[in-house]
């Protein structure tokens, strides 16, 4: 389908794609493999400029839209859903400070990352606080001029890669999830380290680690927005942050396809290609129509935010449920498809199946999602 994109964005994807054709898919296995973050990628991510579509023109960025964010993680992740995340997850580091940060926060954090000279990540999870976003324990006692932080971040993208992290903390236990606030913490700052490098299922060449704050002084500058507000921020940064996963998924199931149909055409069996056979069609054509369909989703959504729709918490839960569900369903077929050398590691689909089970899962389940969306829907009646 034709998404009118400009002739800035179809330039933006014709750069991502061919970072991601020639750069990443020649190592994406061995980064799988190893369990490895791709610091020479990021490095090439960096001399592209594709760090700065994250960040807006008057903050030495590119861009910064939510439309132009989708066409880079889409093709990215098209190759590598993990080494997207390099990418991705920076962006989520950042959105807190671009939502809600000061204009000096702005201007001292953002041209770095427009830059590539800083990796962001977000920090919200904890062991008793996934989905449960206002269960968080970790907190941040006020002393004079900065906060004593104290607690335990699980499942961080880009944990120990990352040098700034918007950390959200109590700084009101009494208050519960209004008593919430978002803090910026940067790399080698006393009293923050990291935990074990988690051994994951899929998105591999993605560092996800524990971060440890043993009584951590953060200057009170480093607060963003006002005390009591990190919820607001956490939930406005998800809806703006989700279509991005559904992109993500998107590019994912796209990568997929794309193998199989391939592969349709090579393998013969009964003296014909496989791709004769109507029962594969019916599945490349299920396949084709469920990924139109999800980016269809995304990119409407993504404009909306663009244009400055003020509600839109409701479809962008519907782009990370539609899409990552999506993700889920392609990959399962396209290994289904290759047979028994789609269960081999020697093939890419393997690994995508892999990396799709993700999506459905963080930055809110997809069951958190459906709840979000009902709720929505009903306040329409």
């Amino acid at each position: 389908m034709d998404y009118f994109l400009t002739e800035d964005q179809l330039e933006i994807r014709e750069i991502t794609r061919k970072v991601a054709e020639e750069k990443i898919k020649p190592v994406r296995a061995k980064y799988d493999e190893e369990n490895e973050f791709p610091r020479e990628i990021v490095e090439v991510f960096k001399q592209t400029d594709l760090f700065a579509v994250l960040v807006p023109e008057e903050y030495d960025g590119i861009s910064g839209k939510v439309v132009d964010l989708a066409i880079v993680t889409e093709e990215l992740s098209r190759v590598c859903a993990g080494i997207s995340l390099a990418f991705g997850a920076t962006g989520l580091g950042m959105y807190p400070i671009l939502i809600s940060g000061s204009e000096e926060q702005k201007q001292k954090y953002l041209p770095d990352i427009a830059a590539g000279n800083k990796l962001a990540a977000f920090a919200l999870t904890e062991a008793n606080a996934g989905s449960d976003a206002g269960g968080i324990e970790t907190t941040a006692v006020p002393e004079g001029d900065h906060f004593i932080l104290n607690g335990t971040k699980q499942w961080i993208t880009n944990g120990g890669e990352a040098d700034l992290y918007t950390v959200f903390a109590l700084t009101d236990k009494s208050k519960g999830a209004r008593g919430a606030s978002c803090f910026i913490v940067e790399k080698g700052t006393a009293g923050f380290s990291f935990g074990k490098k988690e051994n994951k299922m899929g998105i591999r060449a993605s560092a996800t680690r524990e971060l440890i704050f043993d009584n951590c002084v953060i200057p009170r500058e480093n607060l963003i927005g006002k005390e009591g507000t990190g919820f607001m921020v956490a939930m406005k940064t998800f809806d703006k942050s989700r279509p991005m996963v559904g992109a993500q998924a998107i590019g994912i199931a796209q990568g997929a396809y794309e193998e199989a149909a391939r592969y349709t055409k090579e393998r013969h069996q009964f003296g014909k290609p496989i791709s004769s056979f109507q029962a594969i069609q019916f599945m490349l054509a299920d396949m084709a129509i469920q990924i139109e369909a999800a980016r269809a989703l995304v990119f409407a959504t993504a404009r909306m935010i663009d244009e400055g729709v003020k509600r839109y918490a409701k479809e962008s839960a519907m782009c990370k449920v539609f899409a990552s569900d999506v993700a889920m369903q392609v990959t399962t077929d396209a290994v289904q498809i290759l047979g028994g050398y789609g269960y081999m590691k020697e093939y890419p689909v393997e690994k995508m199946m892999r990396d799709a089970k993700i999506t459905q899962i963080y930055e809110g389940t997809n069951q958190i999602q459906r709840s979000i969306i009902a709720a929505n829907l009903l306040k329409e009646f």
